[in-house]
């Protein structure tokens, strides 16, 4: 089993405005002559922290982080407007240009994968790999199992505390429910939602229950930003122009050298979604990871990610 490689702090960091709202984050580490990978987080809304940096070898690697808009240190914080998918592929191409880079590798996971895959799809020409994770395809299917019905049946304790700050007139129809709360002008209702909204992911990301894992999810500033910024994308539906779109549109990646890691044991984002998307990919490499739920931080995830970026960063990415 990989292990992280070790703690590294960044060569560069700065803050990029990007429009006339929003101003990201964004961090470099690794080599600054290595291959470039950029790294996207998860949520949409949750932002990167110190150990993401660690996937990746140092001596081979320039990594490039960046807090989507939102959330993390980028500013206005938990801003919903101006918030979209096609918005976040621009600030990736921002971002690139930025630095001065021509190509590069992307790393994803969960919302991660979705928008690493609008992205190559935009901007195929400026991908050279792909390492995606608990693949999420944005459908109206995995949200519903996820917010509305499904993975309930596995974390019934959860759930209820979950449903718990919606009334049970409003429960037919969770996810306006919770967006009607997460918009409101009243801070405890907003609160309290996005607390339930949160703490119910992270309640559900391991195959093993993590007490220390969740209080990240209960923060009350993370939550407000994570649990927002995620509704509004999926009352939305990802902002795409239908569903299933990523899956549509998945021919014009089949060129890309492609590892997708995926949880056995995912309720966030089940392994359907992962295998979906290698039936209609055959080119890309399926690991399907037997003892694990959706954290890129359970072992045999975090080993095989790491496996991924080593065997990348070994070939000749053109």
């Amino acid at each position: 089993m990989r292990e992280f490689y070790p703690e590294i702090e960044p060569f560069n960091s700065g803050m990029l405005k990007v429009d006339n709202l929003h101003t990201l984050y964004f961090e470099e580490v690794g080599n600054p002559n290595g291959k470039p990978i950029v790294f996207v987080h998860g949520g949409p809304g949750g932002g990167v922290d110190a150990s993401m940096r660690r996937f990746f070898d140092p001596k081979v690697w320039r990594v490039i982080l960046f807090d989507q808009r939102g959330c993390g240190k980028s500013t206005p914080f938990s801003e919903l407007k101006d918030n979209t998918t096609w918005a976040s592929i621009d600030d990736m191409e921002k971002i690139r240009t930025h630095l001065k880079i021509d190509k590069w590798a992307v790393f994803g996971g969960s919302w991660g994968s979705t928008l690493g895959l609008a992205y190559a799809i935009k901007c195929t020409e400026r991908v050279n790999a792909l390492i995606l994770r608990g693949i999420f395809l944005l459908r109206e299917k995995e949200i519903r199992w996820y917010y509305q019905e499904g993975a309930s049946f596995i974390f019934p304790d959860a759930w209820a505390k979950y449903i718990a700050p919606i009334p049970q007139t409003e429960r037919h129809d969770l996810l306006n429910a919770f967006y009607k709360r997460l918009t409101s002008s009243d801070t405890k209702v907003r609160s309290e939602a996005a607390k339930a909204w949160s703490v119910w992911e992270g309640s559900t990301s391991k195959l093993f229950f993590d007490p220390k894992f969740v209080e990240r999810f209960a923060d009350d500033g993370f939550a407000d930003a994570f649990a927002r910024i995620e509704c509004h994308y999926f009352v939305n539906k990802g902002f795409f122009e239908e569903d299933g779109w990523l899956l549509k549109n998945v021919a014009k990646l089949r060129h890309i050298p492609t590892w997708i890691v995926q949880g056995r044991y995912d309720v966030v984002c089940p392994a359907t979604s992962a295998y979906e998307l290698h039936e209609a990919w055959p080119e890309s490499q399926l690991h399907i990871i037997p003892d694990a739920g959706h954290s890129a931080s359970e072992p045999g995830i975090k080993s095989k990610l790491i496996e991924a970026t080593d065997y990348f960063g070994k070939q000749s990415l053109t």
